[in-house]
């Protein structure tokens, strides 16, 4: 697996969500911040997005998307136009249930609210899947239930694979950057592809073709962290994904992802979530089909 399909796979804790919505007249719906990920399509119409933080609004029209990674609180409303102009507005709305708590670097390097507009002759691949999504939830028929979540899922995919492309395309920092740096990048790739090996700094290095001293600098520049700090990190995020989508005991999580001992692995656990390993599983499996805060969230 690649270094963003994992951490798009290690990110996710439940079920997304998504529905079709008409709104008419002067309509407004205030959205209260989540634990996840949301997103709006404006299929028909045009609408205003109001952030959390008192930025200028979004002006929406037909086909435009908004991705808000950080689950913060906003604010959908009609657009400013003369009275008994206005047309309906048909929405596609959803969300995703992440790990914001211990949220991927990956997920700092996006604004509060990314606009892909749809006149911008990109992200073609967003496009059809907003389609694709649209169908399903229009005309449900044989198989919806499975299409629906491997869309919805693709959908993400594309959208932080958009501002993925876009941000390595510009000069700076960021978990994006690293990726797209030669050097960083490599090492990145290693820790993920064998995040249970004895990594040294001195050996991360060498796959980097740098110096200790060069690559850690520059490690640490790039992704925010140093580079054994990253893999502990890493470790742990893989540990609670395991975690929740398996009954693996203990002690083989803690094999699979680099620790020799269970009682280390349950002490660097404990630490970095607040629980033991046990009750996180426990915990997370008892409301892994509970999607009603996700709804609540999207309206």
């Amino acid at each position: 697996m690649d270094v963003l399909s994992d951490a798009l796979a290690a990110l996710r804790t439940g079920h997304p969500y998504a529905a079709l919505t008409e709104r008419q007249g002067n309509w407004r719906v205030d959205l209260d911040s989540f634990a996840g990920a949301g997103f709006h399509v404006v299929l028909e119409g045009s609408c205003e997005l109001l952030p959390g933080d008192g930025a200028e609004p979004v002006r929406l029209g037909a086909g435009d998307a908004v991705f808000l990674p950080h689950g913060g609180a906003h604010t959908l409303r009609a657009s400013s136009t003369p009275a008994g102009t206005a047309s309906p507005t048909v929405l596609l709305c959803g969300a995703y249930q992440l790990d914001q708590a211990r949220a991927h670097p990956l997920l700092a390097d996006f604004p509060r609210v990314l606009h892909l507009p749809a006149g911008s002759g990109r992200h073609a691949s967003v496009r059809a899947t907003v389609a694709l999504l649209a169908g399903e939830l229009r005309s449900p028929g044989a198989g919806t239930d499975i299409a629906l979540p491997a869309l919805l899922e693709l959908f993400l995919i594309y959208l932080v694979r958009a501002w993925y492309e876009e941000r390595t395309a510009r000069p700076g920092t960021g978990w994006c950057r690293s990726l797209a740096d030669p050097a960083v990048g490599a090492a990145l790739r290693a820790l993920h592809a064998e995040p249970a090996r004895a990594w040294t700094v001195a050996g991360l290095a060498a796959r980097a073709g740098m110096s200790r001293a060069a690559f850690a600098r520059r490690f640490t520049t790039l992704v925010g962290r140093p580079p054994l700090t990253y893999l502990t990190w890493w470790r742990l995020t893989l540990a609670a994904s395991i975690l929740r989508e398996s009954d693996a005991p203990l002690a083989t999580v803690a094999q699979r992802i680099g620790y020799t001992s269970q009682f280390a692995f349950a002490h660097a656990f404990k630490r970095a979530y607040g629980v033991p390993a046990g009750r996180y599983r426990r915990d997370a499996q008892e409301s892994a089909g509970d999607r009603a805060a996700v709804t609540a969230a999207v309206g």
